[in-house]
Formats: structure tokens, C-alpha cells, sequence
């Protein structure tokens, strides 16, 4: 017991003297990416992932000297063995190569590797990286077998390399097979001095940037993030994509439905403080796609649609976050919905709904600024990527540019 005595007298005695502990860490998203199980198609053979490198390309937004990387196993039916992980800075978002100065290894609990249980998420431990505010960095993993189900956002939009063999730290991927999809990556974040906080894109495939320049960086929360970046005063926020091909508020589509997904995707974000709401334009579209509906039909929807906004809000209010409802844009031309008056009367009322006050904390108003002056219906042909739903990457510009920088302050 003496003993024992003696040792707290000289661990306080130590403190006393200066060894105070490390102060926490501010830590604010950087990147981030809504997960899914892949559908067939954007799923990779299991052969291609046993005993693979995985090198993914991002761009970061808030900048910072130390990160930490969140792998994802949220889909696996088993748990995930990452063998070795490594971050390093990219010469270009299009290339698999990487400036191997800047290379480092990643640790989970102190380790190498890490075993994420089924349906969970790891973050590794922080690591001392210069990452400068639209960074381009490539997270590499070393995966010994291949999930039992994989974790994936297939809309990356971004290229991405894979070789078998541990290749983690190469500077280059010769030969790598390439793709347009994220698998298993979720998030970058990095320490950040207060009042440092991270802006939340919640939304389908117009926030994920369907129309958008593959490499190009041009969707529309990249948009924003390149003008909180140009203006002083700004620069303290991360933007994190939050969008999801196809997502719904109300059904399962290619993903989970929005509300069965908030709480890892905006939630559980590091640093979020401010979210912006853009979706609703599937479950108006997929109401009418193989048939006309009745008006009771229509109505039902509309009011259910609204009762899921009232639910983001008061989730995202109660942690904190401030809501900025967008309103939905026009797709009277689109294809693939071929919307009828009945569902342009749907769009109107929900965005009549979005635009009273006291729904929002503040209104983004998409609609009007992308909608044709001749026939509102209709996006302005200039902003149409060509399908009469999605923006084009001028489309995407003309959004950011119509979001109120002084909503962050």
C-alpha cells in the first residue's frame, strides 16, 4: 500500500511540474461519403478484393495539420480485416500516383491493422499530415480477404485503383485496374482550431453530382466548399458530401431512405453544425414512373414527404445543427420520371411548404434559380446536364453560387 502511495505522490508531483496531458483534439469532417450495399453491377468479384490495394482519390475541404481516416464496414455481414492502411497527398485526382514524402501510415489502437466488426465504422488514429485546405490525398488499404458484403458509394465520380499484393505505400499503381466507385472509405477529419465546423450536403444524385465532371471536383458542395475557401472569414468549415444516387425521404432506393440513414450521415459527423436538405424529387418521380396515381395518392405523399422534413429538422435541431431546407428543382423535361401536372402540383406544395417560415432555420431556393423563366416546369437549358433532372457542372456552380455565405457565420 506504501507503495502504492508513493507512486500517485509522484505522478501528481509530475503534473504539478508540467507534464500536462495533451489538450483534445478540435476534430471537424474534411471529406466524407454516404455508404451503401453496392447493387450487382457496381459491386466488385470477390476475387478482385482477396489480397488487394485499394488506393481511392479524394479532395478534402477544410484543411489541417494532423487527420485520421474512417473506414467503413456498415454493410458487411461479417467483420472486416484491413491488413494496412496508408494517406498520402496526390499530384492529381486523376492519377493513382503519389507524392511518397508525404506518405504515412495509418494505426488503429496503436496497430497496423484493424478488425471492424460487422455493420460498424473505425476511425484510425490521428496522424501529423500537412493537408492543405482542397487537398487532393489518397487513402490506400490493404484488404487479405475480401468482405462478406461490401460497403460502397458507387457515385463517386472519382477514380479509383486496385492491385493485388500489399502495394499500400508504392508511390505508383502501375497496371491497377480502375473504377468509378468508393468501397469501404467514409470519412477524412481533421483537427481544426475552434470555431472550426462542418457543413453537411444531405441529399440524392443531384448532391452527389449525377451530371457533374468525373475527377473534376465540381459538384455542387465542392462549389461551396471552393467559396468558403476564397473568402475570408470562411475558411474554418468542412464541407461533407451527403449525397446519394437515387435516395429517398420516404423508401429504400439504391441506398437506405434518408431518415434511416441521418444518423450516420449527418449525426455522427465530426464537428457538423450546419446541414443543408435537398431531396424528395425521387419520391415524387417514382410515385408516377409506371403509372398515373390518384389525387388521394398524391396528397398522402406530399404529406408524408412533409412529415419526414419535420423529422430532420427536429433531430438535427436537437444536437445542435441549424437546417437549410432547399427547394426542388424543376424536372417537367425529365425522361426517366416524365412528371404529369399532378406531380409538378406535388413539387410546387412541398416547395410552397419548404419556403414558409419557420420550417427552416433559412431557404436555399433552387427552384428559382435554375428553373426556365419561359415554362418554370423546366431547368434553364444552360444548367441541364441533358436528361431534364440533373444539373451539369455549370448547373452545380450556379447552385453554390446561390447559397448565402453569411448562414455559416
Amino acid at each position: 500500500m506504501k507503495a502504492i502511495r508513493l507512486l500517485m505522490v509522484v505522478a501528481a508531483a509530475a503534473l504539478s511540474l508540467g507534464a500536462t496531458p495533451r489538450p483534445a483534439d478540435n476534430w471537424v469532417g474534411s471529406w466524407a461519403t454516404a455508404q451503401q450495399l453496392p447493387e450487382d453491377r457496381n459491386a466488385l468479384p470477390d476475387v478482385d478484393l482477396q489480397d488487394s490495394s485499394l488506393r481511392q482519390v479524394v479532395r478534402l475541404s477544410l484543411g489541417g495539420q494532423r487527420l485520421r481516416v474512417l473506414l467503413s464496414n456498415a454493410f458487411g455481414t461479417a467483420p472486416l480485416l484491413v491488413g494496412a492502411a496508408h494517406v498520402a497527398r496526390a499530384p492529381a485526382a486523376d492519377r493513382a500516383a503519389i507524392d511518397p514524402r508525404s506518405d504515412r501510415a495509418l494505426t488503429f489502437d496503436g496497430a497496423p491493422s484493424v478488425l471492424i466488426p460487422a455493420g460498424a465504422s473505425y476511425w484510425s488514429d490521428p496522424v501529423t499530415f500537412d493537408a492543405p485546405p482542397r487537398a487532393i490525398v489518397a487513402v490506400t488499404i490493404y484488404l487479405p480477404r475480401a468482405p462478406q458484403r461490401q460497403t460502397s458509394h458507387p457515385g463517386s465520380r472519382a477514380t479509383s485503383y486496385l492491385v493485388h499484393g500489399n502495394h499500400v505505400g508504392d508511390a505508383d499503381l502501375p497496371g491497377a485496374r480502375h473504377f468509378e466507385h468508393w468501397y469501404q472509405l467514409a470519412g477524412i477529419a481533421v483537427a481544426a482550431p475552434p470555431p472550426a465546423t462542418a457543413i453537411v450536403a444531405f441529399g440524392d444524385s443531384i448532391t452527389d453530382g449525377h451530371g457533374a465532371t468525373d475527377n473534376g471536383n465540381d459538384r455542387w458542395p465542392d462549389r461551396l466548399a471552393d467559396r468558403l475557401q476564397a473568402t475570408p472569414g470562411m475558411r474554418g468549415h468542412g464541407v461533407l458530401n451527403m449525397g446519394l444516387g437515387g435516395n429517398r425521404l420516404l423508401l429504400d432506393g439504391l441506398g437506405p431512405n434518408a431518415l434511416a440513414r441521418f444518423d450516420r450521415d449527418v449525426l455522427a459527423q465530426p464537428g457538423v453544425r450546419h446541414l443543408i436538405l435537398l431531396g424528395g424529387i425521387n419520391d415524387l418521380g417514382t410515385l408516377t414512373r409506371d403509372a398515373p396515381a390518384d389525387p388521394d395518392a398524391h396528397a398522402a405523399l406530399v404529406a408524408r414527404m412533409i412529415g419526414v422534413y419535420r423529422q430532420i429538422v427536429a433531430r438535427a435541431r436537437g444536437a445542435g445543427i441549424r437546417v437549410y431546407g432547399a427547394t426542388i428543382l424543376p424536372d417537367g423535361t425529365s425522361a426517366y420520371y416524365h412528371p404529369d401536372a399532378l406531380s409538378e402540383a406535388d413539387r410546387q406544395a412541398v416547395n410552397a411548404w419548404i419556403r414558409a417560415p419557420g420550417h427552416f432555420d433559412a431557404v436555399i431556393d433552387w427552384d428559382e434559380v435554375t428553373r426556365d423563366p419561359a415554362d418554370p416546369r423546366r431547368m434553364r437549358k444552360e444548367l441541364d446536364s441533358g436528361d431534364g433532372l440533373h444539373p451539369s457542372a455549370e448547373g452545380y456552380r450556379v447552385m453554390a453560387a446561390a447559397i448565402p455565405l453569411a448562414l455559416f457565420r
